[in-house]
């Protein structure tokens, strides 16, 4: 192997994983910011392990803060972080004389999970991260570092039928097998058993679960990781020469209409399946998914569920295959018959936890899948958030490698429904589960802002985004777009920012906005029509084209947008929350600006109209009007501000004073203000206002409703 970063190793195999350590860098770390070097190059190959999977440790010697003396303290990774992109904080620290001195309190299996109460009893220097149910694995390890990950080529062999007899052919005796146990207590009483029977052991394969591996240094253990792992990938490799899944059964439609069956789909499923919480989707047609939905053991083998744990609490008991035939694609047909396989799915799932439950088992959870098939157009996956949608179809890609290579190579088993069953209902994963923070406001929620590069648009998709929403900008300035998207990105990460060029007057591009956001985020729910213009001349001035421009943009577009959003928002059946930012001047009328407060006007009765619709169907429309918003605005950067100010006979900073005396509270209005109007009507707090305005002007007596 090379001594650094590199994509291949020295074979040129393209499917190796390569040597990324890099012994100069680490010469000068401390062993545990080594630990946190290994753990990051671990984490940053999905081969090796996903989102959350896996972890590892390094039994280093410390001061112990109350004697001076030095101990044994074992880092490992903490309750929920992930190795990726995990730092000195994602830690639990550990005396180990105290994990070795549970054994002499350990009641035996019937009382394993009892032991998670007694970690905290073991902490070093006052660390407050928790540490995981993985941490006696990682202890009775004797070795001073150790890796635990997920990697597909592992797992393959670890859930095939004959896994103990694989494990031997692949590895000799440098690496062991152990049979399936739930991780926790007794399983890390089985790995240092194994560890001291079989001294001269690199490894071990644990039945339908990942790999452990060690060393002396953290490099040996690293490199022993990977190179374990690359033998599993070349083992595969070689043996798998024909025809995967049973073969292709159906041809994959192009891109473009793989997209278009996704558009029509998602916002149907997530309609059904969100009447608990709102769900937001993510659609992944890549290679491998493809071929896993075109094969003809599909279904046999989605029936079968996942085997690895971490797979599993991702993607519940088994996917939901729909029922769709590219060859002769009938989307008509699917979307009628969706009701019905939603239903039977919730069905067998309430059945599951009839037959499985304890009498101490938690409540039943949302019995909907996560993960949706299509033949021949790719994979859907919903959760509450977007990365946990993303990160769910990440953890299915991992299991269809896993299938991939286990059932060409042997019979892929599925973990057993009682093992599933008690994994996922686990008292100790269930008090995690409530240990959850509450919710924002709006998780769950997809947002599309039109004029979303502007200052208005910008601040609200701000606000939108802080509740845990995600969003869809959508403007017509592509550069303007970038670099909003882009800062939004940074704040509040890539998951949850989309965007769009669009102009709001063509029918065309506006429906292919929603579509997107459609196969982005599952749908909508909550709609700000923001684009705009503004124009100031004189009815004798006024041109025609300047007429008829702001009629198209701030009447027609908000009508384009409005429709296209319903015809969206019905489909879903539950409910939305369309925002028209008017003005000011939809009310009081203003001199030298007809067209620009005409339009406004309609912008507000359009509203009102589009209330009395939508009530039936829970979709409220409201109205936020602002006044006077001139920092970061695109309208008041160019010849409007001139016009006004020349009609006020003034300049900028004397015409942002006009305003603000103009006003009755004698106050500047900012695009956050109308940011935080716009999330009023967006959020549940105004769940029973349609057809209302909401003047952010500082006062204004003209503007007053009547």
């Amino acid at each position: 192997m090379t001594e650094q970063s590199g994509a291949r190793l020295e074979d040129g195999s393209a499917n190796r994983l390569g040597n990324l350590w890099d012994k100069a860098k680490a010469a000068g770390m401390t062993e545990p910011e080594r630990l946190i070097y290994r753990s990051n190059l671990l984490g940053s190959d999905k081969r090796i392990t996903n989102y959350g999977g896996g972890n590892t440790s390094a039994k280093v010697m410390e001061k112990d803060p109350l004697s001076g003396e030095t101990v044994e303290v074992m880092w490992v990774k903490g309750s929920g972080g992930d190795v990726g992109t995990i730092k000195r904080d994602g830690f639990a620290t550990l005396y180990m004389d105290k994990l070795r001195a549970l054994k002499n309190i350990y009641r035996g299996v019937e009382f394993e999970d009892e032991m998670v109460d007694y970690l905290p009893h073991c902490t070093f220097n006052l660390n407050p991260r928790a540490a995981s149910i993985d941490t006696p694995l990682h202890a009775y390890v004797p070795r001073i570092h150790v890796d635990h990950m997920h990697p597909d080529a592992i797992i393959a062999v670890a859930a095939s039928k004959n896994s103990k007899e694989l494990t031997q052919e692949i590895f000799g005796g440098e690496i062991g097998w152990l049979p399936w146990k739930r991780p926790g207590y007794e399983l890390g009483l089985w790995l240092g058993k194994f560890c001291e029977d079989n001294p001269k052991a690199r490894g071990v394969v644990l039945e339908s679960h990942g790999l452990f591996t060690w060393g002396d240094t953290a490099e040996e253990s690293y490199l022993t990781t990977i190179e374990v792992i690359n033998k599993a990938i070349a083992w595969f490799e070689a043996k798998i020469t024909g025809p995967v899944f049973g073969g292709k059964k159906h041809d994959v439609l192009p891109e473009d209409q793989r997209r278009e069956v996704a558009a029509a789909l998602m916002p149907v499923i997530r309609g059904m399946i969100s009447a608990s919480e709102a769900k937001v989707g993510h659609f992944d047609d890549s290679a491998a998914v493809l071929e896993f939905v075109s094969s003809n053991n599909l279904e046999p083998l989605a029936a079968l569920g996942t085997s690895c744990p971490d797979h599993f609490l991702r993607t519940k008991i088994r996917p939901l295959v729909i029922d769709f035939d590219p060859a002769k694609p009938d989307i008509v047909k699917t979307l009628a018959g969706l009701d019905a396989a939603v239903a039977e799915y919730r069905d067998g799932y309430k059945a599951y936890y009839e037959r499985c439950k304890h009498d101490n088992s938690p409540a039943i959870r949302d019995p909907n899948a996560v993960v949706y098939l299509v033949p021949g157009v790719g994979m859907i996956t919903f959760a509450r958030d977007k990365a946990t949608a993303r990160i769910s179809g990440e953890f299915y890609v991992n299991a269809i490698n896993v299938m991939r290579g286990s059932s060409s190579v042997s019979t892929y088993m599925g973990l057993p429904e009682q093992e599933a069953f008690d994994i996922e209902y686990w008292l100790l994963e269930e008090a995690k589960l409530q240990r959850m923070p509450k919710p924002k406001s709006l998780v769950g929620k997809v947002a599309i802002v039109t004029g979303g590069a502007g200052g208005i648009g910008a601040a609200t998709a701000a606000r939108l985004l802080t509740e845990g929403a995600c969003v869809m900008l959508a403007d017509i300035d592509a550069s303007a777009l970038k670099e909003t998207s882009e800062g939004l990105a940074k704040r509040f990460t890539g998951d949850v920012v989309r965007t769009v060029e669009m102009n709001v007057t063509d029918e065309a591009a506006v429906a292919e906005a929603y579509a997107r956001i459609a196969v982005e985020f599952g749908g909508v729910d909550v709609v700000v029509s923001n684009a705009g213009i503004a124009s100031s001349a004189p009815i004798e001035e006024t041109t025609l084209e300047l007429w008829n421009k702001n009629m198209a943009i701030l009447s027609t577009g908000y009508f384009l947008v409005s429709r296209e959003a319903f015809k969206l928002l019905k489909r879903q059946k539950t409910g939305g929350s369309v925002v028209y930012v008017a003005s000011k001047n939809g009310l009081a009328a203003s001199p030298n600006a007809a067209a620009y407060c005409t339009a406004k006007a309609s912008e507000i009765h359009l509203a009102r109209c589009l209330a009395l619709e939508g009530a039936a169907d829970g979709i409220r429309v409201n109205v936020v009007n602002p006044d006077a918003v001139l920092r970061g605005s695109k309208i008041w950067s160019g010849e409007w501000l001139t016009q006004r100010a020349s009609t006020y006979q003034t300049d900028k900073d004397g015409l942002e004073e006009m305003y603000r005396q103009r006003s009755m509270l004698k106050r500047s209005v900012f695009p956050e203000d109308i940011a935080e109007a716009i999330y009023f009507f967006a959020s549940e707090v105004s769940a029973k206002s349609t057809g209302n305005i909401i003047n952010v002007d500082a006062g204004n007596v003209q503007a007053f409703t009547r």
